[in-house]
């Protein structure tokens, strides 16, 4: 409550500022409030968004700037006079700068990498030329580096001098004079040691590193392995090009997690907030996988077809359709989510295929047997009361519909656990298996088991 009534004083603080139209005043206000609470502002007051940047300290004002959404910052950056965008842009980290142009039209983009300085031009050039979704496009070329023949009292003349520009401090790393990457040590061994120590003493061996080209998912794993809150990217070479920090990979962590959920719901990732997306661009992202999804079902209509003559014969099949397929959908929608879930998480490798399918061969054995007697029970207490129902052959229908429910089910989970980690090993994303695929799959087939079963246990007698 106390945190309300703080962020409402600090609102009416700001309207009386604005109203009074004094810079001066505005400005120390600004810069006397907590970064995440001037977004917060930003978020309240859309309108005076770009002023709210332009009136704060460009260094604090870079800051509230990196974590505003893309159509906030993309607003800002509209109404910003091209001087104070140019001093935004160059002050912002080469990472979150990359990010945050990446997401402009190639003409926006041309114009305002021309407002940069050289060296950050280099930079951002340098960054945007790899792969979208690689650790190149992550990482940032502020840090700081030390010889393996540096003292410690070295080091930290280095720390002061380069550190104010640096992404974090928390590790130096040490390169060769060809600049390939020794090791790396945490400032902690470093304050420890003597100052006449030299850093060829302290270091362990025991570097971990990231290619420039690999996938940022990857990256994330490899931080969460290692428990890491930098982590150095280097070339083919082993030449250090930049480091990547935890903040980054939180960022790529909650991207991942959007489109895997959009993904498994059914629709392509949207990769923008969902209330700034254009209408028809949400339309052409959800429209192909409905499609496909209907085209799909379109088969089960083309599975009763085949049928016909059965239900023709034995209508009383057909009042069990509806069950028989939703729990095979049910059954391989959850294990295809906890599958893609195990797998984003790095609980389930490629390797672990085997292990997977014997472990849902067993599930889907134990949960078919329980739908399948509860099946079988269904239709036995309700020929009890209604014995005319199903007539004199319940016995033989209950048993239909009771090994169907087994057989059903243990396909959907084997085909549920299976698909995400096939997708994997073509290099597709696991995601696209989403719950709605994996239930029209099952549909299908489901049709084609339970109609089986039923000229099984009523072949000669109702069929």
């Amino acid at each position: 409550m106390s945190l309300e009534i703080e962020q409402l004083n600090m609102a009416e603080q700001f309207e009386q500022l604005i109203a009074t139209e004094d810079k001066l005043a505005i400005r120390e206000f600004l810069n006397d409030q907590n970064i995440s609470d001037v977004a917060e502002l930003i978020n309240a007051y859309p309108d005076y968004e770009a002023q709210i940047i332009a009136n704060m300290a460009i260094n604090r004002a870079s800051s509230v700037f990196k974590i505003l959404d893309i159509s906030q910052q993309k607003d800002i950056i509209k109404e910003l006079p091209t001087a104070k965008t140019a001093e935004l842009l160059n002050d912002l980290p080469a990472d979150d700068r990359t990010d945050f142009l990446e997401e402009l039209p190639k003409a926006v983009i041309r114009d305002l990498i021309k407002l940069l300085e050289p060296d950050e031009r280099k930079i951002t050039l340098s960054l945007l030329g790899y792969p979208e979704d690689s650790v190149g496009r992550l990482m940032t070329p502020d840090y700081v580096y030390v010889y393996a023949h540096n003292t410690v009292a070295d080091v930290f003349a280095t720390i002061r001098k380069y550190a104010k520009s640096s992404e974090t401090i928390d590790v130096i790393y040490i390169i060769n004079e060809k600049g390939e990457l020794v090791d790396d040590i945490r400032i902690r061994d470093v304050i420890l040691a003597t100052p006449d120590k030299l850093i060829s003493e302290i270091v362990d061996g025991r570097v971990v590193s990231l290619k420039a080209n690999d996938d940022q998912e990857h990256a994330s794993q490899v931080f969460k392995m290692n428990n890491r809150v930098a982590l150095p990217v280097v070339d083919d070479n082993d030449i250090l090009l930049g480091i990547v920090t935890i903040d980054d990979m939180l960022w790529v962590a909650n991207e991942e997690f959007s489109e895997d959920m959009q993904k498994i719901g059914g629709t392509e990732a949207l990769n923008e907030p969902y209330l700034d997306i254009p209408l028809l661009k949400l339309f052409r992202k959800r429209i192909g996988w409905l499609v496909v999804l209907f085209l799909g079902e379109m088969l089960t209509a083309t599975a009763m077809g085949y049928f016909e003559d059965e239900i023709a014969k034995a209508v009383v099949l057909a009042l069990f359709v509806p069950l028989i397929i939703s729990s095979g959908g049910n059954s391989g929608s959850q294990a295809s989510t906890l599958i893609i879930q195990a797998m984003a998480v790095g609980e389930i490798t490629l390797a672990d295929w085997w292990r997977v399918l014997r472990r849902e061969l067993t599930s889907g054995l134990l949960l078919g047997s329980v739908l399948g007697f509860i099946g079988f029970i269904r239709v036995s207490v309700w020929h009890s009361f209604l014995p005319n129902l199903y007539g004199k052959h319940w016995l033989e229908i209950a048993s239909t519909v009771g090994f169907s429910l087994v057989g059903v089910v243990l396909w959907g989970t084997l085909s549920g656990s299976m698909l995400p980690i096939a997708l994997k090993k073509l290099g597709a994303d696991p995601a696209v298996s989403s719950a709605p695929f994996v239930a029209t799959l099952v549909d299908v087939t489901g049709l084609v088991i339970y109609f089986s079963v039923a000229l099984l246990f009523l072949k000669g007698i109702l069929l």
